[in-house]
């Protein structure tokens, strides 16, 4: 198999799409540094970087909602990342099981 090469931004950052293992639905997506991936990969709990606070972050470090990491795929081009996990409880801060809790009507 061929070397994986991530491809951060300019901020030396990549987008994190979590998806739940089981059900498939996708319950957030959030920004991942080199040392947030590296946290989650020896861990098996999600790590982001936070761009308000400027500070990593362990998803449910103070909620307890944490995520268990069961796999870390990458997209065909190299500048996202999909995160397949168990989530021990909501994911969205507001308490909703997914941050995708609200449609958009298609026609205005």
């Amino acid at each position: 198999m061929a070397e994986i090469i991530l491809k951060f931004d300019e901020k030396g950052l990549i987008p994190a799409v979590v998806q739940d293992d089981a059900s498939g639905r996708v319950l957030m997506v959030a920004w991942m540094n080199a040392e947030a991936l590296e946290r989650t990969r020896s861990t098996g709990q999600a790590h982001f970087w936070s761009r308000s606070r400027q500070e990593l972050w362990r998803k449910g470090a103070t909620s307890g909602n944490t995520l268990q990491v069961n796999e870390i795929w990458v997209d065909c081009d190299g500048d996202t990342l999909l995160l397949r996990v168990r989530a021990a409880g909501p994911v969205c801060h507001t308490g909703e099981v997914s941050c995708f809790y609200r449609k958009l009507d298609l026609w205005g």
